[in-house]
């Protein structure tokens, strides 16, 4: 199962956003936000702590409206299977960034189009649910690499 939000201590209160986090049963997650949006929302420690209750954390921070640099994009497949492994395993993974639209909504795009889910029946799937998900041309471009087909 995934699952997309906001930035956890966004409302003011991390650790109740984090307890919340691990209670559903993530088993990954996967920060699309910068450095400073965590410490902007309080929650510099988050990795750590989601480590600590034993959830994988991976960090793969993209600018606001964004699609991945290379830099973030070389640590996209060692996530990506983590990711996978725990799907496979009927694992929850969640994608978050500060507002749980664009950049999550194109990591877990991603995700489904690299399950074999055509990109556009997919996105459609997803913003069922979250109708924000991918705010760029460039985030689809980026999640329908995940076809193999480019």
């Amino acid at each position: 199962m995934i699952g997309i939000a906001p930035m956890p201590g966004r409302g003011g209160n991390c650790a109740g956003d984090l307890t919340t986090i691990v209670s559903w049963g993530a088993d990954v997650v996967l920060t699309m936000t910068g450095r400073h949006e965590l410490e902007f929302a309080g929650a510099s420690a988050m990795g750590e702590n989601l480590e600590a209750a034993g959830v994988l954390w991976r960090h793969l921070p993209v600018t606001d409206l964004g699609a991945p640099s290379p830099e973030t994009s070389a640590l996209w497949p060692e996530a990506s299977e983590a990711a996978h492994r725990a799907l496979g395993g009927g694992g929850r993974v969640l994608a978050h960034c500060f507002g749980g639209c664009g950049r999550s909504g194109m990591a877990l795009l991603r995700l489904m189009v690299e399950a074999g889910e055509d990109v556009d029946a997919a996105l459609a799937r997803l913003r069922s649910v979250r109708p924000c998900a991918v705010e760029t041309a460039a985030q689809q471009a980026w999640a329908a690499q995940g076809s193999g087909g480019d």
